[in-house]
């Protein structure tokens, strides 16, 4: 492996970690607080570094995805609470997308190497890797559904205090 891809891989996967890591503490990747903050700036470095192997592998699907990934930063990053849908539902659902789409790219990646004597998947289009995307699928599902619900029950509760207040 080179030096590149070493880089490449150890921001990755520190962008795993520290996604979960926002996910269990918080239920959510709050762009505000340090898990958040970190989870945004790996997330951007392990992104634009993925372009560096278009040169050896082309322009392929995955830098297709690593475009929507990082619109997906940017809107998660950018998007006022409070503008459209209430407060953190763009936000929180576009956050953790871009979680959903790392995960498929570690999965993805680390199927094809893994057992290094016969690897579980020949490539990305293995169609062995289609039950893992739809399990990353479903819990995304769930947990977006699960923060969506923390949202609404945060906004009927201040809802209800600035009414009792007024």
């Amino acid at each position: 492996m080179t030096a590149f891809i070493l880089f490449h891989t150890a921001v990755s996967f520190l962008a795993v970690g520290f996604g979960l890591l926002a996910l269990v503490r918080d239920a959510q990747i709050d762009p505000s607080n340090r898990l958040g903050k970190l989870y945004l700036v790996t997330m951007l470095i392990g992104s634009v570094s993925s372009f560096g192997f278009i040169p050896a592998l082309g322009f392929t699907p995955g830098q297709v995805l690593t475009l929507i990934t990082l619109s997906l930063l940017f809107t998660g990053t950018f998007t006022l609470r409070g503008q459209r849908r209430g407060p953190g539902y763009i936000q929180t659902i576009s956050l953790s997308a871009s979680y959903l789409m790392l995960m498929v790219f570690a999965t993805t990646e680390t199927l094809k190497r893994v057992p290094l004597s016969h690897p579980f998947a020949s490539g990305p289009t293995d169609p062995s890797l289609i039950p893992v995307h739809l399990g990353l699928l479903v819990a995304f599902i769930l947990g977006v559904g699960y923060q969506v619900l923390q949202i609404r029950a945060t906004n009927r509760y201040l809802l209800a205090a600035y009414r009792h207040a007024a």
